[in-house]
């Protein structure tokens, strides 16, 4: 285990956990801990559970079966042995072990989720999980098993290991397995009671914690692209008047305003906000609608954070445990259609980002648009400058165009019938996960573009201070191109170390 940060632990408290927070557990090792409201919420909900077994009232999935069986009434003996028959019988995922920072996400979630109390999990299962999280455990769990109706195939791996039966991927992506890794950070397997098994599995926190982490990344990536699009104004010397405040109060299209702003903190001392500084009366639209481009992908990025928060600090269960009404309802909390929507919709206004990117860079390679030479190449009609890179550009585009297809409604034949619909979130999760690395190496071949635009049109000495700094740090990894030469690692490079790493986010304000 690497040490941890010095920021102080996340209270997961059932209510106010986000995406970012998320990301601060998931990837940057924060230690999280459960809440005290949270904690007493899940005992209260707990005492429900007690209650409602000594009655011997009919619970789905608690003296009831699962799916199809949940008319048929199981023998009181079974019922403790039945938690772990859940967990073994729906531990079906398959495909490729998902990434740690994705299941220390997900555990996050769970965590957050159970403190709600509508469960009815004995508490020692999130305190388990969060040992789990404490020690740098991440259990195996294949990608591919949900529907988006609850993620029972996927989650169920995460009870396999605790209960010492699955297996954790090591430091070194070894598969070890989990009894033997649990013996050896001191840990015993999970006690399961009734309900615990159906609690570990029947929930959406694998599509919740793999949206939140995507969600962040979603946001790295507009402001990444806003200081892109900041450069190529420059390097063009584009008209800014589509930026003016009056233009967005005329038609207040729903994040505009906002895309302008940052674009205009980004270009403020900016040479082109003077009376002479644009070259022309009207760009190509790839720049004349920056705003309203970026701005469509606020407003997707603020519905997508929306639908989130329900998933993440909601009760997805069924059945629900009401501890303050001491009932238990079945419920439909677990279809995600909402999220996946917001989901989808991330995705089309990124494609849109990437389609107008991709067009600022055929611009910048066209002399008579730039009055530059022609490709960005002082050599040319004998070098070939930027020209070649439009190819990957145009690959790329049309594999993001691909991933933003919507995802489909569909019908399921599940449980004889029973559960007949699905939404397929975690589908469109995982797209736009694939979708935002895409969108980042389009990004960074305009930025390489717009850094050479600016030389070549001789202002990089009187850049706008936020524009200054971005060029400057895509000059560290990316070198002015003179002789024609392969940009195939520099343009990794600038994925990497800045864009991936959020280097180009700044949003223009001092920081």
């Amino acid at each position: 285990m690497t040490d941890r940060p010095t920021r102080d632990p996340i209270d997961l408290d059932g209510e106010t956990l986000t995406p970012e927070s998320i990301a601060a557990i998931a990837r940057g090792g924060v230690a999280a801990t459960l809440g005290t409201m949270a904690r007493e919420r899940m005992t209260a909900g707990r005492r429900v559970v007690e209650r409602a077994l000594a009655s011997d009232i009919p619970v789905y999935g608690l003296t009831t079966g699962l799916g199809d069986r949940a008319g048929k009434r199981l023998p009181t003996e079974v019922l403790q042995e039945f938690s772990y028959s859940v967990v073994r019988g729906r531990a079906m995922a398959l495909g490729a072990p998902l990434p740690g920072a994705v299941v220390r996400a997900l555990m996050a979630v769970r965590v957050n989720t159970l403190g709600r109390g509508g469960s009815g999990a004995s508490p020692a299962v999130a305190e388990r999980i969060l040992a789990l999280l404490d020690a740098g455990l991440v259990p195996e769990m294949p990608e591919t098993g949900s529907s988006g109706s609850s993620d029972l195939c996927v989650m169920a791996h995460l009870g396999l290991a605790l209960i010492g039966e699955g297996a954790f991927i090591d430091g070194d992506g070894i598969r070890v397995p989990a009894a033997d890794m649990l013996e050896r950070h001191g840990l015993q397997p999970l006690a399961l009671g009734p309900k615990d098994g159906l609690a570990l599995c029947s929930n959406s926190a694998f599509t919740a914690g793999r949206s939140a982490l995507a969600a962040c990344d979603a946001g790295r990536v507009l402001e990444t692209a806003q200081t892109v699009a900041a450069l190529t104004m420059e390097g063009f010397r584009a008209n800014p008047s589509p930026l003016d405040p009056r233009a967005g109060a005329a038609r207040p299209q729903p994040g505009q305003q906002q895309a302008a702003k940052g674009l205009l903190r980004r270009l403020a001392g900016s040479c082109l906000l003077e009376p002479e500084g644009p070259r022309r009366l009207q760009d190509p639209l790839s720049l004349r609608c920056l705003a309203s481009t970026h701005g469509a992908g606020y407003v997707a990025l603020d519905h997508l954070r929306e639908a989130l928060d329900a998933e993440i600090n909601g009760s997805g269960e069924n059945p629900l445990i009401l501890a303050q009404d001491d009932a238990i309802l079945s419920t439909g909390n677990f279809q995600m259609p909402a999220l996946m929507l917001a989901l989808d919709g991330a995705g089309q206004a990124l494609a849109h980002i990437a389609t107008a990117s991709t067009g600022r860079c055929a611009r910048l390679l066209t002399g008579r648009h730039t009055d530059l030479p022609q490709t960005l190449s002082p050599h040319w009609p004998t070098g070939s400058g930027f020209a070649p890179l439009l190819k990957p550009a145009e690959a790329l585009l049309a594999e993001i165009r691909q991933q933003a297809c919507a995802t489909p409604p569909a019908l399921s034949p599940g449980a004889d019938g029973v559960e007949d619909t699905m939404v397929d979130a975690p589908l469109a999760a995982k797209k736009l996960e694939r979708l935002i690395g895409l969108v980042e190496q389009v990004l960074a071949i305009e930025a390489a573009m717009a850094a050479q635009a600016i030389e070549l049109a001789g202002v990089q000495t009187v850049l706008p201070p936020a524009v200054a700094e971005a060029y400057r740090q895509v000059r560290t990894v990316v070198p002015p191109l003179d002789e024609d030469a392969s940009m195939s690692a520099p343009i990794r490079a600038l994925c990497t170390e800045l864009i991936g790493s959020g280097a180009l986010a700044g949003n223009g304000e001092p920081s």
